[in-house]
């Protein structure tokens, strides 16, 4: 089976779990990664250029032609709809769903200097921000989640929200890393959990993947 994915850090390493368990019960899996429009537009701002499509087009229409036989995404990734002959078949156990306050000090939500300046490109955690500490300043920041770490520490911002399941899949142990109480600062639907897509109609693929459903 060819498994597409994201070429990003993160994506194979989303991807790679998914087939090793696939690959435990028997299959065969290949992982093919893919550069995605989102991808080449890291510098644009999303909701200017066609939002969360833009990360999974290229690998759902590559699914469709049969070029694919499944994908892996992160669930709160993807549009709302998905396109006819295509569904999700598979959920992987959540993750933390929290977000994650990267600082370049010690330093939490709360004891931000007014005026702080917070990167995100996310209108769910910008319009949080603002809510909870109308002092701050919310700057677009784009980019991977290994990216947006090092940006951190050379660029404009005093802090950068992240996702925590993104940080734990690569490894990453930023040294200023605080949980947002997730009771204030409401995570995005689907947040933490790995969702994969198949054919509709692809029965014998969809059979290997629903023993992989959580």
């Amino acid at each position: 089976m060819k498994l597409g994915t994201r070429g990003s850090a993160l994506a194979l390493a989303q991807a790679r779990a998914v087939a090793a368990r696939l690959r435990a019960l028997g299959a065969d899996v290949e992982i093919v990664p893919m550069r995605t429009e989102g991808d080449r537009l890291l510098e644009a701002r999303l909701a200017t250029v066609g939002g969360k499509g833009l990360f999974v087009r290229e690998i759902e229409e590559a699914l469709l032609e049969g070029a694919l036989d499944l994908a892996v995404h992160s669930l709160k990734d993807l549009p709302a709809e998905l396109p006819a002959g295509l569904t999700l078949t598979a959920y992987a156990e959540r993750e933390d769903p929290r977000d994650v306050l990267v600082a370049r000090s010690a330093v939490d939500f709360e004891g931000l200097r007014a005026g702080a300046v917070i990167g995100t490109s996310s209108p769910r955690r910008r319009a949080l921000a603002l809510a909870l500490r109308p002092d701050l300043v919310v700057e677009p920041i784009r980019g991977n989640v290994d990216t947006r770490v090092r940006k951190l520490e050379s660029g404009p911002w005093d802090a950068v929200i992240l996702a925590a399941a993104g940080l734990s899949r690569l490894g990453l142990k930023p040294g200023h890393a605080r949980p947002l109480d997730p009771a204030v600062f409401v995570p995005a639907v689907g947040q933490g959990i790995l969702a994969v897509e198949v054919r509709a109609a692809d029965r014998a693929t969809r059979a290997w993947v629903d023993r992989i459903d959580h």
